[in-house]
Parts: C-alpha cells; structure tokens; sequence
C-alpha cells in the first residue's frame, strides 16, 4: 500500500513538473516571437525615420544650401529689407521672382513626398543696426507674414495638405533665441525658410 502511494505520488509529482516544462516552453516561445516582431517593426520605423529625413536632401540646390553650423536647410536667396521696413513691396522685382521660383520648388517638394508629413517655418528675422527702434519683434513677424501672403494670396501658390506652415519672427537677437544670424547685420533683415519633418513616428494606437 504504502509502495502504490509512493508510486503515485512520483507519477503525479512527475506529470506536474511536465505540465509545468510544458507550460514555460510555451511562455519561452511566444516571448522570442513577440520580441521578435517588436524588432521588426522598431526597423522598420527607423527605415521610415530615415527616409523621411533624408527626403529634404531632394531639395533644390539652387534655392536651399545645408548649413552644417545649424543642422539645415536655408533658403539660400538673399533678401535684405531696408531698416524698420517689412513690406513686400520694399523688395525688387527679380529677388521676388526669385522667391516665387522657391515657393514652386517647395510646393514640387511637398508634391514629391505627399505620403510625408512636412513643417514649412517662415521666419522673419531683422537687424540691430536702429538706433531706439524697439519694434524688432513685430516687424520680423510681419517679414514672414508678408512672404506668406505673397505666395498664397498673390501668386496663388497652395502648398498642399502634408504641410503645417508656421510663421514666427525672431527680432533682432536682443533675447537669446538662439536663432540663425549672420556676424554682418545687415544680413539679418530677412527671412528664413526651414522644412522640417513631421510625426515621423505613427502611433500604433491611431
């Protein structure tokens, strides 16, 4: 009798420990197959980072120079308002033509890459050659503004619906923006273009 609970108690102990084997052998694979598709999807988001991040490379040299100092791409046309002035009109007719050209460029950019999502910032910036102006802050804001009403409203120029636009101004670097400027001063009453990438990570959840 005492042999047949021995016996039994083996075959049970014995069968439990295989369930248990069983059980984590299971847990084990199903652990590297869910690791395994995480990495998957991790290359493939990395593959799609780059991608959409090289893709400003296709910019035209003509228009965009990469400034290695900055990490950017800038609009390379040279626009140099006069002191304290932000219209347009105060601008010549070629370097506006030459504008125009970029703001097609952009648009052919935004065209080219419609399954990407784009950040286009215009932003005006001025010089602090004035003597008491104080107004440094609107009237580059006004530069950008003007840009942008210039290709949307005058050249009728639709940027498409992969682009946020952002207009901002930067002054005249009184505060510490930590902004673009160039050591001559003059060449500070302009603006800047950037186009940046956008959610270049989906969430899954969306």
């Amino acid at each position: 009798m005492k042999k047949q609970k021995e016996s039994f108690f083996w075959t049970s102990y014995s069968d439990l420990m295989t369930s248990l084997f069983f059980i984590m052998l299971v847990l084990f694979v199903l652990v590297i197959v869910l690791l395994h598709k995480r990495m998957e999807v991790t290359e493939q988001q990395l593959a799609d980072i780059e991608k959409v991040v090289n893709s400003t490379k296709d910019l035209s040299r003509e228009y965009f120079t990469y400034r290695p100092e900055y990490k950017k791409y800038v609009l390379n046309i040279k626009v140099e308002y006069p002191v304290g002035l932000s219209s347009i009109k105060n601008i010549d007719d070629k370097t506006k033509e030459e504008l125009y050209a970029a703001g097609v460029e952009i648009k052919n950019f935004l065209l080219r890459h419609h399954d990407a999502q784009y950040i286009l910032v215009i932003e005006g910036q001025a010089s602090n050659l004035h003597d008491g102006f104080t107004a440094s802050y609107p009237l580059s804001y006004d530069r950008a503004y003007g840009l942008f009403k210039y290709w949307t409203e005058d050249r009728h120029l639709d940027f498409g619906d992969n682009c946020e636009i952002q207009i901002s101004g930067s002054g005249d670097g009184t505060l510490d923006t930590r902004s673009m400027r160039e050591a001559d001063e003059t060449k500070n009453q302009r603006f800047l273009i950037q186009i940046l990438p956008k959610n270049v990570i989906q969430d899954e959840k969306n």
